[in-house]
């Protein structure tokens, strides 16, 4: 099914449900991460095979600090391999890779690394791959409300719009998302992309996200293509 207009560019990924796979197949926790991380190299094969630009996924939010050091270590360890291990992979397949959240708090080999990852994708020109670590919509609200504050009182702005508070967003160079995707059954946005999110269609999918294949990538894709985007306007 290909993409015949450009109305799908960006797409939101709540990749949930590894925890849940690992314990319904008698696997420890990290195997879903690892399973999981599978997922994620099809699903973005497979977008960037129906010309989606921009692929975000919420890997690791501020509210996962709270979890048990134990797994943090084990998902960030997981994270270090693939960021030393995928970038010939990325540059291969033309892969643009960049993150997105409060990156001051993730540990210091992470930061390098996603530092040296995006330096060597930067030029790839095909999907852009936005990782959201140590991530949520509203302490990104907060952190671009306080830069905005800052530069007013410097004089640099003097009014604000939507479009001037989007400028200070990690995502201000990227469109909004068209499409968010969650997997495992849940129905909430679990504090992600909360401005961005305003008109984006939701699908929802109860399976969990290491079996999430290409087939129900393209059903989400079928059903994204079958809903009418009206913005407040009235029905055509």
């Amino acid at each position: 099914m290909p993409l015949t207009d450009k109305s799908l560019r960006h797409i939101a990924v709540i990749m949930d449900g590894n925890g849940r796979w690992a314990k319904k197949n008698n696997l420890p926790t990290i195997a879903g991460h690892k399973a999981g991380a599978e997922a994620t190299r099809r699903i973005t094969e497979a977008a960037f095979e129906y010309g989606v630009e921009y692929l975000t996924l919420y890997a690791f939010s501020s509210e996962n600090w709270r979890r048990d050091q134990h797994w943090i270590n084990e998902l960030f360890g997981l994270l270090s391999w693939y960021l030393e291990h995928e970038i010939t992979y990325l540059n291969e397949k033309n892969v643009r890779l960049r993150s997105i959240g409060d990156r001051e708090r993730l540990p210091e080999k992470i930061r390098k690394l996603l530092n040296n990852a995006e330096t060597k994708t930067k030029n790839n020109t095909g999907i852009t791959i936005l990782l959201a670590l140590s991530y949520s919509g509203r302490d990104e609200i907060v952190r671009a409300a306080n830069a905005l504050i800052k530069d007013a009182k410097a004089g640099v702005i003097d009014n604000v719009t939507e479009q001037t508070f989007s400028a200070y967003l990690d995502t201000r160079d990227i469109p909004d998302p068209d499409l968010l995707i969650r997997t495992s059954g849940e129905q909430r946005l679990s504090n992600f992309l909360l401005w961005q999110l305003a008109y984006a269609e939701f699908v929802f999918d109860d399976i969990f996200w290491p079996d999430f294949t290409k087939e129900h990538f393209e059903k989400a894709l079928y059903e994204f293509k079958n809903r009418e985007r009206r913005y407040g306007r009235d029905v055509t």
